[in-house]
């Protein structure tokens, strides 16, 4: 939606575009089945997916590899595209949509330590996560595991 603005000290007009803001989350899975959550640092508070905010010039799955690494010190591989969600209240801040990927980390010994915008970073079973969620996570949580019953599953392949 368009918004007429005018500058306050030359008089121009200008159009506003407020535009929903463009983001990512990775589902990384070890080799047990469990997920990598992390305990943010910043409101809203709660344990999320890791992930974050697309920068401009950055594809998505850069986006979500360097989200992964600065919250969590993991290198992954992504496996996958698994949903994107767009739901307008999702984020209580403001509207995002996310596309959340599939992956695996490239050292499955390797262990998360939190960094970044997380200050606890940890493998969780998806049917048992810590609480409060934060964002809709709870609801890619439960997509996740109905994905999983359907009989699929994330390839992980030790490279």
């Amino acid at each position: 939606m368009g918004e007429r603005l005018v500058c306050p000290r030359c008089g121009t007009t200008l159009d506003e575009w407020k535009q929903p803001k463009v983001t990512v989350d990775v589902l990384v899975e070890d080799p047990s089945g469990s997920i990598l959550l992390i305990r943010r640092r910043n409101p809203p508070d709660g344990w999320a997916i890791p992930g974050g905010f697309v920068d401009v010039g950055e594809t998505l799955e850069a986006a979500a590899v360097r989200e992964i690494l600065e919250e969590t010190g993991l290198r992954v591989a992504l496996t996958g595209q698994f949903h994107t969600y767009s739901d307008p209240s999702r984020d209580p801040r403001h509207h995002t949509v996310t596309t959340v990927f599939l992956g695996r980390p490239v050292d499955p010994a390797a262990a998360p330590v939190a960094g970044d915008d997380a200050i606890e970073a940890a493998f969780f079973p998806p049917g048992a996560p810590p609480t409060p969620l934060a964002f809709d996570h709870a609801l890619v949580l439960a997509d996740f595991l109905k994905f999983r019953e359907s009989g699929n599953s994330m390839p992980f392949n030790e490279k």
